[in-house]
């Protein structure tokens, strides 16, 4: 990365990274992109023969961009389990869809991309409702999850049926989700997969519900054991998503921002046994990154399998921001 984009991030007012503020009201309807793909090359620019980060694996990355008013501002990502689909949904509810195109093995572009506002109950855009903050996605089985962070909501949709055009259905929570920080919701959503005992739950987990490096509020939605837990903070990361290993284990994405320092991220491997109601959890430290690295605000993640290798996926968040931030898609192997 450049001193200059350096600069410019490290210089961010405090606002940059904060949650965007209420969309303004947008045009209804499904609308095609050409979106433009830088493709990045190296993870590491100061390092460009490095490939390997802790247990991951750098495979290729893209800076996406688009000229629409409301592309960017991603915060949740889904991947088709053979990869070439993609599913991203922004804070100012909306969708982004699209095929992702390889060659020799890379990233290198984003076709039949469409962009769609999220539909609410009745079928209005949600971002001209209450629900406009949506932060986390998760698809299974053919039903898409939101989750809303000011409102404290897990909105659920008929994916497979209807698509784009689905309309929300709000997921019943426990009384404790409704009490989150404002600003300070559920940020990272999944769903447990099979094999696990907690299989087919939801799990959402707030960004950070208490003070400095205090444990964050986690919470198991349905299935066989519903219930609360904790996840251990440190270093001042906060949550930003989660996405399941197909063996149970649960990967936590979370970023860190500093005024004159800018922003890092890290992700996180927590034991899939050791998620239960009541449990705090920790877990091995798979990958740091700076803006030594090719990130910005990284806020999405998703994983799925090639040939049984584990590829992970992340997401930058430029909060509508593009001279300063970028919309970045990075893509690693987990290392064996």
């Amino acid at each position: 990365m450049s001193l200059s984009r350096r600069g410019l991030l490290a210089g961010l007012g405090a606002a940059a990274l904060a949650p965007t503020a209420r969309a303004q009201a947008i045009e209804p309807g499904r609308s095609s992109l050409s979106v433009s793909a830088r493709p990045l090359s190296v993870f590491e620019p100061g390092n460009p023969t490095k490939t390997r980060f802790g247990q991951l694996v750098f495979r290729s990355g893209l800076v996406l961009s688009a000229g629409h008013p409301r592309f960017g501002g991603f915060s949740g990502l889904w991947r088709s389990p053979d990869g070439t689909q993609l599913v991203a949904v922004s804070d100012k509810a909306s969708w982004l869809t699209g095929r992702l195109v390889r060659r020799d093995g890379r990233l290198v572009g984003l076709e039949q991309a469409e962009i769609a506002p999220v539909l609410g109950v009745s079928g209005r855009p949600l971002a001209r409702s209450r629900y406009y903050d949506t932060e986390a996605l998760a698809i299974q089985d053919g039903i898409a999850y939101l989750a809303v962070e000011r409102t404290h909501d897990i909105l659920r949709f008929d994916w497979a049926k209807y698509g784009v055009e689905a309309r929300a259905r709000i997921v019943q929570l426990p009384p404790a989700a409704k009490r989150l920080p404002s600003n300070r919701g559920m940020e990272a959503l999944g769903v447990v997969p099979a094999g696990h005992p907690l299989a087919g739950a939801l799990v959402a987990i707030s960004e950070r519900s208490g003070k400095e490096d205090e444990p964050t509020s986690g919470f198991i939605i349905g299935g066989r054991q519903p219930g609360t837990f904790q996840v251990i903070r440190r270093d001042g990361y906060d949550i930003t998503d989660l996405a399941f290993l197909p063996g149970g284990d649960m990967l936590l994405l979370e970023r860190w921002y500093r005024p004159l320092r800018g922003v890092g991220m890290r992700i996180r491997r927590i034991a899939g046994a050791s998620l239960r109601p009541g449990a705090r959890l920790d877990g091995q430290i798979l990958i740091e990154a700076d803006l030594g690295q090719e990130i910005d605000n990284m806020e999405g993640m998703a994983v799925h399998l090639e040939g049984g290798r584990t590829i992970i996926t992340l997401i930058s968040d430029d909060n509508f921001s593009t001279f300063l931030q970028r919309t970045v898609l990075l893509e690693f192997e987990l290392a064996q």
